[in-house]
């Protein structure tokens, strides 16, 4: 199947819980696009480290995080792609089409709750402080707020869709941007 989307790039981001990695992969499906989708969690895997224990690493050492995002944007700088980060609208420049998924946390622990198990309750209180550790960790790195995001080409309240919903405004998106070209 030959790929209809010649030179496009697509960033989707937003925070934990928001459908990122299932989104830009059924973007990326039907597209017939490259995903990219590396996270801390294949680090993790790759040097044989407990997941929390990386992300405590992390925190100390933002080299993990600059290796991660280097290497996601290597990666996207091969060409016609979906890259689906936490900071893939501010780290790819070059993005043809940039998305910021938003929900609220209560909406994103219940979906972590139901995707990992445990209490909405305790997602909710995870959820909250990976957000403001997120947020702090990209400011101190790169001098990105991840809570500012209205440059975004396209952001979808992702609280009241789902993946497929969500998946289909990017497709009618990608749509109108290749009518203009």
């Amino acid at each position: 199947m030959s790929n209809k989307n010649t030179g496009l790039k697509i960033a989707i981001s937003g925070k934990s819980g928001c459908g990122n990695s299932s989104v830009s992969r059924i973007v990326a499906e039907r597209l017939n696009l490259r995903l990219i989708n590396y996270t801390f969690h294949d680090m993790a895997d790759e040097k044989g480290i407990d997941f929390e224990e990386f992300c405590s690493l992390a925190e100390k050492d933002y080299s993990y995080d600059r290796e991660l995002d280097r290497k996601q944007v290597e990666m996207a700088e091969e060409g016609d792609c979906v890259l689906g980060s936490r900071l893939a609208i501010w780290l790819l420049e070059d993005a043809d089409l940039k998305v910021y998924l938003k929900a609220s946390l209560e909406t994103r622990a219940a979906r972590i709750a139901e995707r990992e198990g445990g209490s909405v309750e305790d997602k909710l209180k995870e959820t909250h402080r990976r957000d403001l550790r997120d947020n702090g960790r990209y400011k101190k790195i790169y001098g990105i707020d991840n809570d500012k995001y209205d440059f975004a080409d396209l952001i979808v309240d992702a609280d009241t869709l789902n993946q497929f919903q969500i998946a289909d405004i990017i497709e009618q998106a990608v749509d109108s941007l290749q009518k203009k070209d």
